[in-house]
């Protein structure tokens, strides 16, 4: 019987694409998907033979038992910046899997932290690290269960975020970032190809459990090259045909923008300030590390930043 697989949360970005890529690669009726809204799935996926459950990161009850029957889980980080909630998000929903008889979790984390470090000045891989250090733990204290951890590269798609939020449809000609430009920048990776590496390298487990070259690792996939975030401006820039500049703000003052205020609110706090450590991480260089892993798995050149912002602009 074919190893079953469940995916937490099974929507999203990188959640759906993760399931439409899986979806190739091993049986439908291997597949558990949970999620908070069962009506966002796709009708075809059921169809199929997958099994479709409920399941809230914000409702701990929702996890028991979500799992019972799965062997292998892809959780998918919660989403968030602040870092203590988050963790005790990814420990309720991991435990609860455990006590389902769940063997193995792959987990999605995020390529801060440079070639595999354990430390980080960004404030949105506080979390990450200390769920990477749980699952490490538990296969430590605990040899039949065991861990991948995923450090998804920087989704090429989430530039808003990284560039004062940046509009495509409504392009500024100035972006005001706690960052020159310069230096150091980031390899940004398509959040499709990330999406279709990681449902490969749970395919490889399922299908070969004895030989998976990953167990109790942390791996990371990037994009094929590092670009500034002065490139990046310009990349947008040509993207939308109008030069755009970027303007050196201070990390205080950055956080005192309000409508920065309003994107980094979370459960009535402003974590804006906290999101601004983003760019000293840049600065440093930890998201300027190229992994060949991506390519490997894909068995293909992953696509260039400028080739994606381009679909994006004509909506590909």
């Amino acid at each position: 019987m074919p190893l079953q697989v469940g995916i937490f949360p099974a929507s999203g970005g990188l959640g759906t694409s993760i399931v439409q890529h899986l979806v190739k690669l091993v049986p439908a009726s291997s597949l558990t998907l949970i999620t908070r809204k069962p009506s966002d799935l796709t009708v075809q996926l059921s169809h199929a033979g997958a099994t479709v459950r409920h399941a809230d990161y914000e409702d701990p009850a929702s996890l028991e038992q979500v799992f019972d029957g799965i062997d292998v889980l892809m959780l998918i980080s919660y989403a968030s910046l602040e870092i203590q909630y988050r963790v005790e998000a990814h420990r309720n929903a991991t435990n609860a899997a455990r006590r389902s008889g769940v063997k193995h979790i792959f987990y999605s984390s995020l390529a801060f932290a440079g070639n595999l470090g354990d430390s980080s000045v960004a404030h949105v891989m506080g979390a990450h690290l200390a769920t990477e250090q749980y699952l490490q733990a538990l296969s430590t204290s605990d040899p039949t269960f065991t861990y991948t951890a995923v450090r998804e590269g920087l989704y090429a798609e989430s530039f808003p975020i990284y560039t004062g939020w940046f509009d495509l449809q409504h392009p500024a000609e100035e972006m005001t970032i706690p960052h020159s430009g310069e230096g150091p920048g980031v390899a940004w990776a398509k959040r499709d190809e990330l999406g279709e590496a990681t449902a490969k390298l749970i395919a490889s487990y399922v299908n070969h459990p004895e030989v998976f070259p990953y167990e109790n690792r942390i791996v990371l996939l990037t994009g094929p090259r590092v670009v500034s975030l002065r490139e990046t401006a310009e990349v947008l820039g040509r993207a939308v045909g109008k030069p755009v500049r970027i303007r050196q703000i201070s990390d205080d003052e950055y956080a005192g923008m309000p409508q920065n205020g309003k994107k980094h609110w979370f459960h009535g706090i402003d974590l804006a300030r906290e999101w601004a450590t983003a760019w000293e991480a840049i600065r440093r260089g930890e998201t300027a590390v190229v992994s060949p892993l991506l390519g490997e798995i894909l068995g293909r050149e992953p696509e260039e930043y400028e080739t994606t912002i381009n679909g994006l602009v004509r909506g590909v």
